[in-house]
This record gives structure tokens, sequence and C-alpha cells, in this order.
């Protein structure tokens, strides 16, 4: 099926699948895919499935929506348009193409279940090749576990070049799989998560094993075996 992948300054933050007729994009925490910067209206977009074809729609937003560049009020997409709102980019991936790679970026993952990598366009950090993918899963396997809050004890392996932690509006945070390691930077929310008590920005800065993240008055922890 299609779907959008939205970066910033390069970097992968999300991807989501439309698998709805109407995907709406915005401020509000109410929305399919959340963009939480000021420059983004509360209801700023809409993509809509019509007969096979997917059409993007901007709802009157303050600052506008453009497609390569240029601003629309209603446009057709075709595959590796690139959607900009504010400081975000989000690429469209048609069905064939997002179809073909996922058959293609199927990799092992570490339950014994089979996980898509994440991002099939040419973006920074790039994605890697199926090769690349199957080497690294096999040498860099790690999680996130939940040391406080509801869901304490908790593991989120990392299997996807890109996992996304926090809550959409409120403060989100990224994880991303490198050939040699791990990195994190903060994508958005009010106040920046800390790493063993630092700060953490835009900047990716390099995970160990055993790392402290906190993130929205939750404790994680970094493992890698």
């Amino acid at each position: 099926m299609p779907k959008m992948i939205v970066s910033i300054d390069g970097v992968v933050i999300k991807e989501v699948q439309l698998t709805k007729d109407r995907t709406t994009l915005g401020r509000r925490p109410y929305n399919d895919i959340v963009i939480d910067n000021l420059a983004v209206s509360g209801e700023h977009a809409v993509v809509q499935l019509t007969d096979g074809q997917v059409f993007l729609e901007d709802l009157n937003s303050t600052n506008g929506t453009y497609v390569n560049g240029k601003a629309v009020k209603k446009q057709l997409l075709q595959d590796g348009d690139s959607v900009e709102v504010g400081k975000y980019k989000i690429k469209f991936v048609s069905e064939a193409r997002a179809e073909s790679f996922e058959k293609t970026m199927m990799v092992k993952a570490g339950a014994g279940g089979l996980a898509p990598a994440v991002a099939p366009t040419p973006l920074t950090p790039p994605a890697p090749t199926s090769q690349e993918t199957q080497a690294g899963t096999d040498t860099l396997r790690a999680a996130i576990k939940v040391l406080s809050g509801a869901a304490a004890g908790r593991e989120v392996p990392l299997t996807k070049v890109v996992t996304t932690i926090g809550k959409p509006g409120v403060a989100v945070a990224a994880i991303t799989r490198r050939q040699r390691g791990f990195v994190v930077h903060h994508v958005e929310g009010a106040g920046n998560p800390t790493l063993n008590g630092a700060s953490i920005g835009a900047q990716p800065v390099a995970l160990r094993n055993g790392d402290l993240i906190e993130l929205a008055g939750t404790q994680m922890q970094f493992v890698q075996a």
C-alpha cells in the first residue's frame, strides 16, 4: 500500500501507511500524521485515496502546503513527490514501489519474526542495501527497556532503521540504526529528552549499552547485545 515518509533535516522520523480513504495531517494530536510545529496548522492537509489515485489537499492552512517546492491547493501525488509542510518533508511512495521495497528489504528480527526496514528513499542517512541490512541485523541487536511509568518492564526491539519513541504532540525522539551502532536525537515536542542526564538536541548522539534516556517523564534504558 502507498505510504508517506516524514523527515526533518534529512533524518527520517516516521512512516505512515495510507490505509484509509482520508489521512489527515496537522499539529493537533487527533490527526493521523501529527507534526508538532508552530508552522503547521491544527488541521493542515488531507491525503485522499480515490479510485487507486492519491490526492493531497490543503485545508486552508496558514502557511500553505507545497509539493516539489510549489504551493498547491489540491494535487494528484506521483511516486517520489516531496510534500513540504513547515520544515518537514514528506516523501510519497506509491503502492507498487512500497510493496516492491517491503518484499526486498524484509530482514529477520531478533525475536524470530520479520520486520521491514524503514527508509526506501535516498534521504540522509541513506537506506541500507539488503546485504548491509542483513549484516547489520546479524551483528547489532538492541532494545529499549522502559524503566518507569505504566509500561515499566516492557522492551521494544530496535529492528527498524528508525524507531520513534514518546508521544506525538507531546515529546518524540528517534533512534536510528547505523552500520556501527545506534544514535538518538530529539524530533518534536516541548523540552528535550535527556541521555544520562544531559540534554539531547536535534543532532544525533551515539548510544552505548546501559545508557539511560528520559523522555516526557519516562525513564528508558538502551540495551545492546
